[in-house]
């Protein structure tokens, strides 16, 4: 996907993310299924605080500290950042070296991308902690994250020491679109779902060891799955 495909996307997320933070307190009290530590006013102040992070080194170009949300009041916090945060991701030259925990090159594009399946996630969350419908996004966008979890942030993780390396070879594949494969050799398997079953898989708001078809080694299917593949 292009640097600016990620865009709408993400002016989309925040746009329903803003709308869902002006609800009622009782509203913004209730647990986030996906996180059922945090209430949906915890992963408003998520947000903001991932928000001023992101905008901040994109306009610096460099690493900054990330910010502690505020302990009341969050949901007020994150609405008065949103705009600033968009207006920053949408002036960025995608071309522009800067600091970012993705692969070389490191430049600037690296933050819509990451921003736009951030605020998809947990849009996501919020829908489900608000019981509001799921938001639809189009099967270019999943795959693209799909992508961006397989491709970027698993090996990430393997590489950080925070989950294991498959001790086999496991596929992923999306029918009709493309395949993916963590591990090396070893025992095999496969996990195969739709886009949308493999993006909520992965992010941990679904269970694919339930909802995909897995094909060989199951166990070592299994293993992986458990995680996290994501941060």
């Amino acid at each position: 996907m292009s640097s600016d495909r990620y865009l709408p996307e993400l002016a989309s997320s925040l746009e329903r993310l803003c709308v869902l933070a002006r609800q009622p307190g009782d509203i913004l009290a209730r647990p986030v299924p996906a996180c059922p530590d945090w209430t949906l006013a915890d992963l408003l102040g998520h947000l903001g605080s991932i928000e001023r992070w992101a905008a901040g080194i994109v306009r610096s170009g460099k690493f900054v500290e990330q910010a502690a949300p505020p302990a009341t009041g969050a949901e007020t916090w994150f609405l008065d950042g949103a705009g600033p945060f968009l207006a920053a991701m949408s002036a960025l030259d995608p071309e522009e070296p800067c600091w970012n925990f993705g692969p070389p090159p490191r430049k600037a594009g690296f933050w819509r991308r990451r921003q736009a399946h951030e605020h998809a996630v947990h849009l996501i969350d919020a829908c489900q902690a608000s019981g509001v419908e799921d938001p639809y996004f189009a099967d270019d966008f999943l795959l693209d994250g799909i992508d961006e979890i397989l491709a970027m942030l698993a090996p990430r993780q393997f590489l950080l020491g925070r989950t294991p390396e498959p001790e086999g070879a496991v596929t992923f594949h999306v029918p009709g679109a493309r395949s993916w494969k963590l591990g090396q050799r070893g025992p095999e398997a496969s996990i195969t779902a739709p886009p949308d079953v493999m993006y909520l898989g992965l992010w941990g708001r679904a269970n694919l060891a339930e909802t995909a078809f897995i094909d060989g080694d199951k166990a070592l299917a299994g293993r992986l799955l458990q995680g996290p593949l994501t941060p």
